[in-house]
């Protein structure tokens, strides 16, 4: 059974239930949710296009999983999380190709931001989340794009579909 003042905290949406999120733990938080959700738009922006395209529509999904385990840092903290402000703003690349590159180059910004990131970060639940998420990058969605560009997206591979250099 709670104790009646935290039972009144918790219901009262009081922060004295959360944990107090270093100032550094907050802007990778911050910085993290952003590019996730610039992603999940990116990804679905091509989808819109093209259809249901791989590695793009495994992609997506995987990149709503990341913005959920983010969100979960948010709430754990206390947080409020925006929406996604990227989601039908962005344009699609004007093949399939050239989304492919920009699938690469996207990827190697997000590794490069956590980089960037997982040094300073003070929480370990922040550093766990903010580690499976470049882990997911650099060892799932980078080689599935790199393998797009590489086969033009002749079918040889996981992830690949038709080619569509053509």
């Amino acid at each position: 059974m709670l104790g009646p003042a935290l039972a009144l905290s918790l219901t009262a949406g009081g922060n004295s239930a959360h944990a107090a999120v270093h100032p550094i733990d907050r802007q990778a938080l911050e910085a993290a949710l952003d590019d996730e959700y610039k992603a999940e738009a990116t990804y679905q922006s091509i989808l819109d296009r093209y259809g249901a395209v791989r590695p793009f529509i495994n992609i997506v999904e995987a990149e709503r999983r990341h913005i959920a385990m983010v969100k979960f840092q948010y709430a754990r903290f206390g947080m409020d999380t925006p929406s996604n402000p990227y989601l039908g703003a962005i344009v699609p690349a004007d093949s399939l190709p050239a989304a492919y590159q920009n699938g690469v180059a996207a990827e190697l910004e997000n590794i490069a931001l956590y980089d960037r990131l997982l040094p300073k970060i003070v929480d370990n639940g922040v550093r766990a989340t903010l580690t499976r998420l470049q882990s997911a990058s650099r060892d799932n969605h980078l080689p599935a794009f790199q393998r797009c560009v590489e086969h033009r997206g002749i079918p040889s591979g996981r992830g690949m579909q038709r080619d569509l250099s053509q």
